[in-house]
């Protein structure tokens, strides 16, 4: 078997969770004044889930004939993601016109964001082995802010974000470029993350690939500690 000198991490889902839906309404309301009925605030936040418009949450139960070109391209172009973004949430009437904007900017933060119970722990404990480590993420802004705020920066020697290149996974090209990142030939890379269509594409440069499940924190103690028996 080749040996794993590097790994790269998905972002979303993967090494973090974004916040519930419900949270992330909840947030927003309460940091623009916005006073509702708590049925109110339960029933928005469920259209809201519905319509796929919290970045990192559910997809979209149905895509709005208007934005299902940009969807598919989304991660491309920061202006791209807001938009389409905003977009889905516009499905849901909400009371004032500038908290589209704010849910949006709300899930860019640190506070939006939850590490995974072994997230900390693994990167650590690669990066104590001198295994390089990268995220690569399909995403429209920058995440490297929040991964400051958790701590975990320390441990990423890189990161491609596939706004900054206009390239999304699985182009082989993205994965080839995080590869040269970290200074390794892909047979010598593992990717790690939730999307097996996005993520797996790695398998066609030659990288390894191990799977992990899309969950809420609090119901994925431990889906990242397998890459530790992987890697030497």
């Amino acid at each position: 078997m080749t040996t794993i000198k590097g790994v790269l991490f998905d972002f979303s889902g993967t090494l973090l969770r974004i916040e519930p839906t419900e949270t992330w309404l909840r947030a927003v309301l309460t940091a623009s004044g916005t006073t509702m009925a708590e049925a109110e605030i339960v029933r928005l936040a469920g259209e809201l889930e519905r319509a796929g418009a919290l970045p990192g949450g559910s997809s979209p139960a149905e895509i709005p004939a208007e934005l299902a070109d940009l969807w598919e391209i989304r991660d491309r172009e920061a202006a791209r993601h807001r938009e389409v973004y905003t977009g889905l949430a516009r499905q849901v009437p909400l009371p004032r016109p500038e908290l589209y904007d704010a849910l949006y900017e709300r899930h860019m933060t640190p506070d939006a964001w939850h590490p995974y119970p072994d997230t900390a722990g693994v990167l650590a404990e690669l990066h104590r082995r001198g295994i390089r480590i990268g995220v690569l993420s399909n995403i429209g802004w920058d995440l490297r802010p929040v991964l400051r705020a958790h701590g975990l920066d320390r441990y990423v020697d890189s990161c491609v974000l596939s706004y900054e290149h206009g390239i999304q996974k699985p182009d082989p090209k993205l994965f080839a470029l995080a590869c040269r990142e970290l200074g390794l030939h892909p047979s010598h890379v593992l990717m790690v993350g939730d999307d097996r269509t996005a993520d797996g594409g790695a398998t066609a440069l030659g990288c390894a690939y191990l799977p992990v499940d899309h969950l809420p924190v609090d119901r994925r103690p431990d889906g990242l500690r397998p890459v530790l028996e992987l890697v030497g």
